[in-house]
């Protein structure tokens, strides 16, 4: 698969005030709060998807919230997700992002991930920060040209995601509205080569598929922390 070298995404971080690094794209003047075509990274916006999985009805629900925190000198916005199966939580995660100004790409700084079970949490399975020999990977390019393939995650031994454009002109239609001009992202894991999964995003919206789930609802709200 061709990739975007890891060279390409390693960042020299400045300050935070200053909130400039240098990468192989050029310098990039991160915020943690704005958007592009089809990722939303602005306080309570949140996404719910439904979907069945084994028999099991599995709710996954995202939302940006008010927090941030500062990764590498960058400071980066927190977006929670919370994947419950028949009503109890399983898994939920801290995902850490920041636009890049000058590309409008929105790279991905890492995540802090609590496994649940009987309401307990029992381990942190996939947990990682852009520090050190892991490095921002790229969560939702700027620009949008099928066949493109790119590094989602950098974090050797623990989580190697890549994503490739397959089209940018899909239409789909969910319990949330029907929308066109989608884009489908094939999503692998070079620490598991057999799997893959898709995931598409509406203009405007975000993500409205991930694999089995659908978007069933979208908007602001005003409880996110």
């Amino acid at each position: 698969m061709k990739n975007i070298a890891i060279a390409t995404l390693m960042l020299i971080w400045g300050t935070a005030s200053a909130q400039k690094s240098s990468s192989g794209n050029g310098t990039c003047t991160y915020q943690s709060t704005g958007k592009n075509t089809y990722f939303i990274l602005e306080p309570g916006y949140q996404l719910t998807l439904k979907g069945t999985d084994d028999g099991n009805e599995v709710v996954l629900v995202i939302t940006v919230l008010k927090e941030t925190k500062i990764i590498g000198g960058v400071e980066t916005r927190v977006v929670e997700e919370n994947e419950s199966e028949n009503g109890k939580t399983v898994e939920k995660s801290y995902n850490y992002f920041a636009i890049c100004k000058e590309s409008n790409t929105v790279y991905y700084f890492g995540e802090d991930v609590d496994m649940y079970k009987d309401g307990k949490v029992v381990g942190h399975e996939g947990s990682w920060l852009a520090e050190g020999k892991n490095k921002a990977g790229i969560a939702m390019q700027g620009k949008f040209v099928p066949g493109t393939k790119y590094a989602q995650e950098i974090a050797p031994g623990v989580a190697m995601d890549k994503g490739e454009i397959v089209s940018a002109k899909g239409k789909m239609n969910t319990p949330a509205g029907n929308f066109t001009n989608c884009l489908k992202v094939k999503e692998t894991n070079a620490l598991k080569p057999k799997e893959k999964e898709y995931k598409v995003y509406a203009p405007g919206i975000g993500l409205i598929q991930d694999d089995k789930l659908t978007l069933v609802k979208y908007g602001f709200i005003s409880s996110a922390k």
